[in-house]
């Protein structure tokens, strides 16, 4: 029996480089269709990563504003040791890490200064220890971008149920150092429900701009926080027809609208949306609503994209 010896081939070197010319045009092809929807992956980012990685996050039932405004201003401080932080005055000074009282529904805005030579970050939780479950909202920074000295940053906090808040530093380890403080939250003031004024015949009108932090983490209106001009709060009367301009002067798609739950998207008030998350403004484009105010209370200008007033497109739309 003679053994069959000849070399056989599979394939040949043309059948081969075909191969590889089909595999390097599908790479090619996949690389354009994803950099050229580089908006689309840009627009919704951070609160999702940030969940998926595990972190726990606070929820409030959904709550009425009762139209109460609070102002707070808080500074963080450090003993000259470094071994004792606190905010406004240390241990035995007036001041000291000061206890705050509300009501639910009432509006807190806080406005925080680092004052001191470390690093720090805001937030407001329920737990009575370490710095989880911080609520989105009250946010300023984080222990991975904290607020450096010198700088400082608002957020607000609107409590939906009763009982003791802690406003905190979120940098490890900095609670447990001294700088945490009460929220005490007692029941809403029951009252009749605010009303919608007659139109006044006053026009007035507003103009916003979307833009983002050149790596994307932070978005915002107008400018940047720290920065002058950063989401500027408005004032208006019940009854005052307003016109609301808006331009995407940033690189992702956005869209706007007037809430009463800035963590509801769907919570739009008065016809006020420009666009949406699913027909937004691209980059380089506007447009502008013309709406009624209605019954006073707290309400916020947001992007109506998921994810991009937890980035920071939100700011204050007061009625009066």
């Amino acid at each position: 029996m003679n053994q069959h010896n000849q070399e056989i081939y599979r394939t040949t070197s043309a059948r081969t480089g075909k191969m590889l010319a089909i595999i390097l045009g599908v790479c090619i092809v996949g690389g354009v269709i994803f950099f050229g929807m580089w908006d689309y992956w840009i627009s919704y980012q951070a609160p999702v990563v940030a969940k998926m990685a595990g972190e726990s996050e606070h929820k409030l039932a959904p709550g009425v504003a009762t139209g109460k405004h609070m102002d707070v201003t808080l500074n963080f401080i450090e003993s000259p040791d470094f071994k004792t932080f606190a905010f406004n005055a240390l241990p035995g000074e007036e001041g000291h890490n000061p206890t705050i009282n509300a009501n639910v529904g009432d509006e807190i805005v806080f406005n925080v200064a680092n004052g001191g030579k470390s690093f720090h970050a805001f937030g407001v939780t329920k737990a009575s220890e370490g710095a989880t479950g911080i609520i989105s909202t009250s946010e300023i920074k984080s222990a991975s971008n904290p607020l450096k000295p010198g700088e400082s940053g608002t957020s607000e906090f609107i409590p939906s149920e009763e009982g003791t808040y802690y406003y905190i530093c979120t940098v490890p380890g900095h609670r447990e150092q001294g700088m945490v403080g009460e929220i005490i939250v007692g029941p809403a003031q029951v009252g009749e429900a605010p009303k919608a004024a007659a139109p006044t015949g006053t026009h007035l009108d507003f103009s916003v701009n979307f833009i983002e932090s050149p790596d994307f983490k932070t978005f915002a209106f107008n400018a940047l926080p720290g920065e002058e001009g950063y989401n500027p709060e408005f004032k208006v009367k019940s009854g005052d027809e307003i016109t609301f301009s808006v331009t995407n002067n940033g690189k992702s798609f956005h869209a706007f609208g007037i809430v009463s739950d800035p963590e509801n998207v769907n919570s739009i008030l008065w016809n006020s949306a420009i666009a949406s998350a699913s027909n937004p403004i691209k980059p380089g484009q506007g447009g502008s609503v013309t709406f009624i105010a209605g019954a006073p209370g707290t309400y916020y200008y947001i992007c109506t994209v998921p994810g991009h007033a937890l980035q920071g497109m939100k700011g204050s739309f007061i009625v009066e």
